[in-house]
């Protein structure tokens, strides 16, 4: 199963510097391992100690944000899109 993940700017120095990347995984958790197989160091910037994303990044699947759905037990099927989104902060 293919999915589609679009890197943010500031991680595509992980992917070499690739904007998008086909990764695999039945949920968002299996998903990050493959991600980190292809990219080493990038699951260390997406993910704390206990492997849930950081407070800091959004993760949207199909445009719909994990933290609605499943977290990162969220189903992905072939053809998904998984869009990395750092949050914007500022005042």
């Amino acid at each position: 199963m293919s999915v589609k993940v679009l890197i943010p700017t500031a991680l595509q120095k992980f992917a070499n510097d690739q904007a998008t990347l086909e990764c695999t995984g039945s949920n968002i958790s299996e998903l990050l391992e493959s991600l980190e197989q292809n990219c080493p160091g990038i699951k260390a910037r997406l993910c704390d100690e206990k492997g849930e994303p950081r407070r800091f990044l959004n993760l949207y699947v199909n445009d719909e944000d994990i933290r609605f759905l499943d977290g990162t037990k969220t189903s992905l099927n072939d053809g998904d899109q998984v869009s990395i989104v750092p949050a914007v902060a500022g005042g």
